[in-house]
This record gives C-alpha cells, sequence and structure tokens, in this order.
C-alpha cells in the first residue's frame, strides 16, 4: 500500500508539472494584455511598460516560468494583478463555500442517480425504464443555467421556499446543491444501470437467488456493493470539477466559490488567480481519484493495488 501511493504521488507531482506548463503556456500566449487591464486604457506607454518591468512579464517565457516553479516550490502562488492580495489567501477564503457546495452536490447526485440507475436495472426494457434514461439524457443536455433559473422561479419567486441567492445557511446551500445535483445524477443513472446489469447476470447473484435470499438483500447486499465500484472513480473525477467548474451555477445563486473567483479572473486576465485556481482544481482531480482507488479494495477485497 505504501509503495503504491508513494507511486501514484510522484506520477501526480509530474502531471501537475505538466497542467502547470500547459496552462502558463496558453496564458502566455493569450492575445489579451494584463498589463493593460491593471494600467487602463488611458496610461501612458511609459506607465505601461514600468508596469509589465514589476510583473516581470517582460522576460522570457523560460525565465517567467522557472521564477513561477521556483515561488511555488517554497509554496508561494503569487500575488493577484489587480486584488493586489496574495493568491493562496484568495483560494483559502473561498474554500470552505466551495467545499460545501462540492459536498452537498456530490450528495444529491448520488442520491438521485444511484436510485434511478438501481430502478432501471431492475426494470430494464419497460416504461418505466426507458422513461428514467430518457430523463438522464435531459439532464446531461440542460445548460446549467436553465436549470439554476429553473429551480430559482419554481421554489424561491413562486413558491417562496429558498432565498434567491446568497451564502451562510443550510437555505442557501439547497437550490445551488440540488442543480448540481440534477445535472450531474444523469451521468450515475446512466452508469449505475449499466454496472447493475452486468452484476445482476453475474453467477453469484443466481446463488443467492437459489438459496431463496429476497429480492431487496439480493440487490442491496451483493449487487449493489460490486455495481457501485465504476461509481466510485466517478466521484473522484467530480471532485476535481466541482472545484472550479461550476462557474455558472456559483454566478447564479451569488455563491461565493472558487469558481466565481476563476470567473472574475479570466474576465479581468490575472494570471496568477488563473493559474492557481488551474493548479487547485487539478491537484483536486488528483487527490480524488487516489482516494476512489484507496476506497475501492474496501467495498471490493479482489481489487489489489498494484
Amino acid at each position: 500500500m505504501l509503495a503504491y501511493v508513494l507511486r501514484r504521488l510522484i506520477q501526480s507531482a509530474l502531471i501537475l508539472l505538466g497542467v502547470s506548463f500547459i496552462t502558463f503556456v496558453l496564458l502566455y500566449v493569450l492575445p489579451a494584455d494584463p498589463v493593460r487591464q491593471i494600467a487602463g486604457r488611458s496610461a501612458t506607454p511609459e506607465t505601461v511598460e514600468s508596469i509589465r518591468r514589476q510583473l516581470g512579464l517582460d522576460q522570457p517565457f523560460v525565465v517567467q516560468y522557472a521564477n513561477y516553479l521556483w515561488n511555488l516550490v517554497h509554496g508561494d502562488l503569487g500575488r493577484s494583478y489587480l486584488q493586489k492580495t496574495e493568491v493562496a489567501a484568495l483560494l483559502l477564503s473561498r474554500l470552505p463555500a466551495t467545499l460545501l457546495l462540492m459536498v452537498a452536490a456530490i450528495f444529491c447526485e448520488l442520491l438521485i442517480g444511484l436510485t434511478l440507475g438501481m430502478i432501471a436495472a431492475l426494470y430494464r426494457g419497460r416504461p418505466l425504464d426507458n422513461a428514467l434514461m430518457l430523463g438522464s439524457f435531459v439532464t446531461v443536455s440542460a445548460p446549467q443555467f436553465v436549470v439554476a433559473l429553473l429551480l430559482l422561479y419554481v421554489f424561491s419567486v413562486r413558491l417562496g421556499w429558498f432565498p434567491i441567492g446568497g451564502y451562510g445557511t443550510a437555505a442557501h446551500l439547497v437550490l445551488p446543491a440540488l442543480t448540481l445535483g440534477i445535472l450531474g445524477s444523469g451521468w450515475y443513472s446512466r452508469i449505475m444501470r449499466s454496472s447493475m446489469l452486468d452484476v445482476m447476470r453475474a453467477d453469484f447473484i443466481r446463488t443467492a437467488r437459489a438459496k431463496g435470499l429476497g429480492r431487496a438483500r439480493v440487490v442491496l447486499w451483493h449487487a449493489l456493493p460490486n455495481a457501485i465500484l465504476p461509481v466510485i472513480a466517478m466521484v473522484g473525477i467530480d471532485i476535481g470539477m466541482f472545484m472550479s467548474g461550476i462557474v455558472v451555477v456559483e454566478s447564479v445563486f451569488g455563491w461565493p466559490g472558487i469558481g466565481q473567483l476563476a470567473w472574475q479572473a479570466i474576465q479581468r486576465v490575472d494570471i496568477p488567480i488563473i493559474m492557481g485556481v488551474t493548479l487547485v482544481s487539478a491537484t483536486a482531480i488528483v487527490i480524488g481519484n487516489l482516494i476512489a482507488d484507496l476506497v475501492a479494495p474496501l467495498i471490493d477485497p479482489r481489487i489489489r493495488l498494484r
């Protein structure tokens, strides 16, 4: 186990190095000039060049990237061009809100997706199965802002059950988490259905039935633990996605998370924040996949880590 974890950590470091390099290259060749964003339209050429020298953006690409890596190794993610604040401090200030929304959203999509996937598998080929799979296709295809605005209109404007936006109470969390849960549940329901159908045809399921076990016990105690393994890997990927990929939902509901910070940074070409959010998201994906790999043997002892 220890050797596996160490090997994965080395691989993760190389992956993060590659992510940082590719992101840095893309930002370097970006047509937008961050110095112009800082200096303003009325700035003189001398002022623009002075700011460029202060930020080190007048140096060659290799020097800029080397300096960034050197600072990164020492725990320095840089300083925001426009907010004049350390990127690490900005990310830490937004992290609690993002983590809270991530946990709630994953819970919602697993609860909805796994339940519907199991039901669809048990009623394979019947109208209920077809209806659920059609619904899953609709949810994975629906734009985030459409679902978010629809839930806002129904549950906030018309019914008044939840606040329109904001952050701070459990009521503020329900609609953003439910929006992400509905959007992600389609993937989980389809994967769960496919996995359940494969498991239900296995020999050990037929043996369990032959022993006279009830349908509920066969499904929950024998089929579900084996069918859920592909889902665990998806959760690891979702962790990274929720760290930065829920910009639309956070914007609609006024949720002060890392996704909203990333969107603001992209609009202002604030390179240190963009780099910081990208690396944090990549790190979350790597850690999520590692956790998923470590949890899988606990569910199915037949799995060996190599």
